[in-house]
């Protein structure tokens, strides 16, 4: 009795007092003029014709003030939104199997004129008409969320969150499927390429699914719409309801260790510390003189003191400062001596990026100061950590560009002769200027497969 209490209170609650107020006096009214017209009848029976027409005519009365004065007021608070909902249906196969006994059975009851067959035939009717209506109840006053991580990359599982939510306050809904609206003949969508079941959602409550995402390739996708599908009670219809959430995933470049990764780095390394060792200024230690030695770090003091070659060592400066360049520039006609000319400009510039991606993301793990330069943006010479995810954004919808003749992006590093340069280009060789061979490392991809 308590939780019936209690669940009347929360309703109550939760009620719009004007719209139950006048819910109820509608009710009252109406009864009335029902008795009024049920008296006017009777009257007229009994030949009482005046008592009959005013009967009749104060029926009418209270009738049009109902629907002139409360009408109103009850149609403003009825969430008629869901009246409106565009429903789609599809006739399963177990549906055409009973339609199929709903024909034969009418045909034998009028055939045979039995009074039982026409029973069980309105039957059998009748639960046709019962799923449309309480699959229309289901799908009605259900709304769908779906969020996705901040961060997503290309080749990863990724784990969304998609959320039904019931706005209905009296009534749950059973058995709803959300997939991705696509058009008949379309693949399905990568956004969600199968389907998500809720086997039951409570009334005026939410549930929450996780849903595995994988997403192959870099880019931007989009998926404008979505679908709940239902075939509750009996799986005679399939009802679906369209839903307008427009969703964008933005996907970045796989940053795993490639093969091409792994065979850039060693050689990468190596010129990084050379660079650093080059330009420490700090003295770390003395030491034995070898061949391979330049004659410019003997120190002399040390040499005549112990009568041996002594040469000096630096410290190694912490930080690594790197210019990352990407050349979205590619060459379109290769020719026939070239080693990748079977391979597209296309597969080439998918290559470049997914290497820059790694790099960067390298060189964030090893708490670098990193700038990154390519056609249309430039980031700040700061922590790779802080500029990370922005490099990303742009390389998870960088597009190739046709060769230019100017070379511009390459001339205009050797602005800075200063930073270390990492320049990733499928151009041909030659086409870096010998100005920058000094202070830059450079990966051509024909070299790297």
């Amino acid at each position: 009795m308590s939780n019936n209490t209690t669940y009347l209170a929360r309703m109550w609650a939760q009620a719009d007092g004007s719209a139950v107020r006048a819910f109820f006096l509608s009710i009252a009214a109406l009864t009335v003029a029902l008795l009024l017209a049920l008296y006017s009848g009777a009257a007229a029976e009994l030949g009482q014709l005046l008592l009959a027409s005013t009967s009749a005519v104060a029926a009418l009365a209270v009738a049009g003030w109902v629907a002139v004065t409360l009408v109103p007021v009850l149609a403003k608070r009825t969430p008629l939104r869901w009246i409106g909902y565009r429903m789609e249906y599809r006739v399963t196969r177990h549906g055409w199997v009973y339609i199929s006994g709903v024909i034969l059975v009418s045909l034998a009851a009028l055939n045979t004129g039995n009074n039982l067959l026409f029973l069980i035939l309105a039957t059998l009717v009748a639960a046709i008409l019962m799923s449309g209506i309480l699959s229309s109840i289901t799908l009605s006053g259900v709304e769908l969320r779906l969020a996705l991580p901040e961060h997503i990359f290309a080749g990863q599982t990724v784990r969304a969150v998609m959320e039904l939510r019931n706005e209905k306050l009296t009534l749950p809904s059973f058995s709803l499927r959300v997939e991705a609206a696509t058009k008949k003949g379309e693949p399905p969508a990568a956004m969600l390429p199968t389907p998500v079941y809720f086997p039951y959602l409570p009334k005026h409550d939410s549930l929450q699914q996780t849903v595995p995402m994988t997403f192959a390739r870099r880019g931007l996708y989009k998926q404008d719409a979505f679908r709940i599908v239902t075939r509750f009670p009996f799986g005679f219809l399939q009802k679906s309801r369209r839903l307008e959430l427009q969703t964008e995933a933005l996907v970045y470049p796989a940053v795993d260790r490639t093969s091409e990764l792994i065979e850039v780095l060693p050689g990468l390394q190596g010129t990084l510390e050379s660079v650093a060792k080059g330009q420490g200024q700090d003295l770390y230690a003395l030491r034995d003189y070898v061949a391979t030695d330049s004659a410019r770090h003997v120190h002399w003091k040390a040499t005549a003191r112990y009568g041996t070659l002594m040469v000096r060592e630096f410290t190694r400066e912490d930080d690594c400062r790197v210019l990352l360049v990407l050349d979205p520039h590619v060459e379109t006609s290769m020719g026939g001596a070239n080693p990748a000319g079977a391979e597209s400009a296309g597969q080439r510039f998918e290559r470049a990026v997914t290497l820059c991606a790694a790099l960067a993301w390298h060189f964030s793990e090893t708490g670098a100061a990193l700038q990154f330069r390519s056609t249309g943006i430039e980031t700040p010479l700061g922590p790779a950590s802080d500029s990370i995810y922005v490099i990303l954004r742009h390389l998870a919808v960088a597009e190739p560009l046709p060769r230019d003749p100017a070379n511009q992006l390459i001339q205009e590093l050797a602005a800075a002769p200063d930073l270390f340069k990492i320049i990733i280009t499928s151009q041909p060789h030659g086409s870096i200027p010998a100005a920058l061979w000094n202070s830059s490392y450079v990966i051509f991809l024909d070299d790297v497969k």
